[in-house]
């Protein structure tokens, strides 16, 4: 599913304009990157939670070249699915 059928579906289901859903949809993104650029975390109940981890620097191989390089230190952005979403996956 891509953002549009994302928004359809949801404008289906709540009767609200896709306009709208849109909106929220790049409010609810944006809050969530400014959240975790900050270095906190977003939970989401039934869904799960979005947090923010430090990458170590290492040592990578250039799948082509086969070459040895240096990948920097860098955050990156971790989920973590929530109970209820697990079980519903695996109802």
């Amino acid at each position: 599913m891509n953002k549009g059928e994302l928004v359809t579906a949801i404008a289906n289901e709540t009767g609200v304009t896709k306009k709208d859903i849109e909106k929220v949809i790049k409010a609810l993104t944006g809050t969530i990157q400014s959240e975790l650029k900050d270095g906190g975390k977003v939970q989401i109940p039934e869904l799960g939670s979005f947090k923010a981890a430090e990458r170590a620097a290492r040592e990578v191989r250039n799948p082509r070249t086969g070459k040895k390089m240096q990948s920097p230190a860098c955050k990156v952005a971790k989920f973590t699915a929530a109970k209820a979403l697990k079980d519903a996956i695996n109802a």
